[in-house]
């Protein structure tokens, strides 16, 4: 086993050991701070997310941000095994935020300690965010405006090391419908539930003019609806969610005022900020996985790169399929096939630019 795959492994069992849950990720963040500063990488720190720098950081060339979190979800509720305990049994690594996201963070630090010396025609800088499971306030968000200009990001997930080159973006609506009582014998008042009906049929209906060439159209889908006080009473007040897939063809705020537009219900954005991202094809990070033999694909789920306004990939160690699940685990080949693929991929984009 190379010397970097041992070293991650190490790190990622001690990270599983130490509980990082969303918003409590104090101990982890001690862990990668002490680690890097040992390593003579001159970690900083804003509340529980840690970056740093590569030698010689000069502003006049790009940046690259090598991104990860550290924090998990609560353990599931179906776990056989503790879930801080980071048992190593016929090849895989168990534990809570094994593969979600600690494989590739682990990675990724030994991914920076390799090349942060190095001559590279872009300045490497590492962040190992907080509070990626909650889309806190006090994660990336909060983070990117202490790190300067930032030209281009790899954001580890675990993505069985494809290059997720795009994810849709996500807003939730919370919808109502306004009617009138009235007595249900005597067909009194306006039925607010129909009106939602007529609402959710324009939304499985709907059409959008523009559709993403990467990420295809736009998704609907009606969620939770809720009406009515009791058997005899037309309801008034209606209320439903609508879960939309957003994609680059609209902004966020573009689509809820097409949405508002087409419907008579009152409609609320919960958020807007968790946007689509698509990697144009010419970019120097498509490139370089495509000169790498990297498979790309559209990502199903949503991460910390929704809030990156600068062109990301997001790539990793591990198994989508496996995050949020009981007994998680990463494999170590995965592990070692990530670190080399980091190195492979950094190189590559070297040459490209």
């Amino acid at each position: 086993m190379h010397s970097e795959t041992a070293e991650a492994i190490a790190l990622l069992q001690a990270l599983v050991a130490a509980p990082s849950p969303s918003r409590d990720e104090g101990r982890t963040a001690d862990l990668l701070f002490a680690y890097l500063a040992e390593r003579g990488a001159e970690p900083q720190r804003l509340h529980n997310n840690v970056w740093a720098r590569s030698e010689r950081f000069d502003p006049a060339r790009p940046t690259l941000l090598l991104n990860s979190h550290h924090d998990t979800v609560r353990p599931a509720a179906g776990y056989t095994r503790d879930p801080y305990e980071p048992a190593i049994e016929a090849g895989r690594l168990y534990g809570l935020g094994s593969n979600d996201a600690g494989a590739s963070a682990a990675s990724l630090v030994q991914t920076f300690l390799r090349f942060r010396d190095r001559e590279l025609p872009f300045n490497l800088l590492l962040a190992l965010s907080a509070e990626e499971e909650c889309s806190g306030e006090r994660g990336i968000r909060a983070l990117l405006p202490q790190l300067g200009r930032i030209d281009m990001g790899l954001v580890g997930e675990p993505t069985a090391m494809r290059a997720a080159v795009g994810e849709r973006g996500l807003v939730v609506l919370d919808c109502t419908a306004h009617g009138r009582s009235g007595h249900a014998a005597r067909n009194e008042g306006i039925n607010a539930l129909y009106l939602a009906t007529d609402d959710i049929v324009r939304l499985r209906t709907m059409r959008f003019d523009r559709e993403s060439t990467l990420l295809g159209p736009i998704g609907i889908a009606v969620t939770q609806i809720e009406a009515g006080t009791q058997h005899n009473v037309v309801p008034d007040t209606c209320r439903f969610v609508v879960d939309i897939r957003t994609t680059d063809a609209y902004t966020n705020e573009e689509t809820v005022e097409l949405l508002r537009a087409a419907l008579d219900s009152e409609c609320t954005p919960r958020s807007t900020r968790i946007r689509a991202s698509a990697l144009d094809a010419g970019h120097p990070l498509a490139r370089a996985a495509a000169a790498c033999g990297i498979a790309s694909f559209v990502s199903p789920t949503t991460s910390d790169m929704a809030l990156m306004p600068f062109p990301t990939l997001k790539m990793g160690p591990g198994d989508s399929a496996r995050s949020h699940t009981a007994d998680e685990y990463v494999l170590l080949d995965e592990i070692e096939a990530g670190i080399a693929g980091y190195r492979t991929f950094i190189e590559q984009l070297a040459h490209t630019l």
